[in-house]
């Protein structure tokens, strides 16, 4: 019986996550400025500037290095646990 959590399915299910979701942010912020939360994505994402395509694909891999950095940690503490309690299936 396998235990434990893919690292590979939370790795892209967690980076595709956070993609789309600095995707919809930056719409929003397109669409809605004086909600604007870019000056947070400045402080969040390295190398990240308003209202520049370069930026925004910066911005895009730095989301989804993110969900992978979420991943990489997350999942072997899931497992560990998982093993020793026998929550996994």
């Amino acid at each position: 019986m396998k235990t434990g959590v893919p690292l590979l399915a939370v790795g892209h299910a967690t980076s595709l996550f956070l993609a789309i979701t600095f995707t919809l942010c930056v719409v929003w912020d397109l669409a809605l400025p004086e909600y604007a939360m870019y000056s947070s994505w400045r402080s969040l994402l390295p190398g990240f500037e308003w209202l520049n395509w370069k930026s925004f694909f910066i911005g895009l891999i730095e989301a989804w290095g993110y969900g992978w950095f979420f991943a990489l940690i997350w999942v072997p503490i899931y497992n560990f646990f998982a093993v020793r309690t026998k929550i996994a299936d």
